[in-house]
Order: structure tokens, then C-alpha cells, then sequence
């Protein structure tokens, strides 16, 4: 049986300033690749942790139906927040142990949502260190943000 692997990056340009995300979502046999995908999109004005969410958000969605699936992130924020802090959030009404107010808990909220369809694993990896899939992730979210950044 195939496994179902999305690498996530997000990109910003400025922080906050012109985002992109994107999404190399693999099937994969081992190490054959047997089908790829690649997603991304952009925003006018976020900052980097709204589009590494993002890009987890977009990956879990286009599953579509109810799947295995390991996200690859070279996001921290991301993989932490997703496995360790989000019982907390939810327990104190979305509010930090601070008792501040989550930080962008409408995408904090849409991702726990959409990982609760699927049977998900959360890993990290060094990013800009030369593993394929993870460059061409940040490349798809570079790309994602080139139509709104300003023309020089």
C-alpha cells in the first residue's frame, strides 16, 4: 500500500509582508514515487507562521477523502503547536498558558479540523538543507508569493 507524504513549506517576504505556501504531496512506495502533486497560493499580506499553517491546511484538504498521511514541515511552529500545544489552547478557550490569545487561532482552529479527517503523523526536517522534496516546497511557496510582491 502506498504511502501518502506532503512536504509544507510557507515563504514571506517581510514578516508581515507577501506570503506564499506550497505542497509537494507524493504517493510513494518505499522510495518510488509513484504519483506528485503540487499546490500553492499566496497572500497579499500575512507572515511566515500564516503560510507554513497554511500550506498544512491546503495539504490535508486536497486529500479529500480520509487518508494516512505523514506532513513533512520545516516549520517548528508548526509540528509543535499541531502535536503538543493545541490540547492546551483548546482547554483554555483558545487562549495561551499566559492566558493571551492564541496566535492565529482561525488557521490554528481550520488545521486541527482538517487533521482530525485523517490518520496524521507530524515531522520535521532541517529546512534549506538540500532535501529535495522540502526545496521544492519552499520554491512552490516562493512562487506562490511572486504575484504580490510590489515590482521593484
Amino acid at each position: 500500500m502506498a504511502e501518502i507524504v506532503a512536504y509544507t513549506d510557507g515563504a514571506c517576504s517581510g514578516n508581515p509582508g507577501p506570503g506564499g505556501w506550497g505542497v509537494v504531496l507524493q504517493a510513494r512506495d518505499g522510495e518510488r514515487v509513484i504519483k506528485q502533486r503540487e499546490l500553492s497560493g499566496g497572500e497579499a499580506l500575512s507572515t511566515n507562521n500564516r503560510m507554513e499553517l497554511t500550506a498544512a491546511i491546503e495539504a490535508l484538504r486536497a486529500l479529500g477523502k480520509p487518508t494516512a498521511v505523514r506532513i513533512v514541515t520545516d516549520s517548528t511552529y508548526v509540528r509543535d503547536g499541531i502535536t503538543k500545544w493545541v490540547h492546551g489552547w483548546k482547554r483554555n478557550g483558545w487562549k495561551t498558558a499566559a492566558r493571551k490569545p492564541v496566535k492565529n487561532a482561525e488557521l490554528w482552529r481550520e488545521l486541527d479540523e482538517a487533521a482530525r479527517a485523517h490518520d496524521v503523523t507530524w515531522d520535521w526536517i532541517k529546512g534549506h538543507a538540500g532535501h529535495p522534496e522540502n526545496e521544492r516546497a519552499d520554491e512552490l511557496a516562493r512562487g506562490g508569493m511572486a504575484p504580490f510582491k510590489r515590482a521593484g
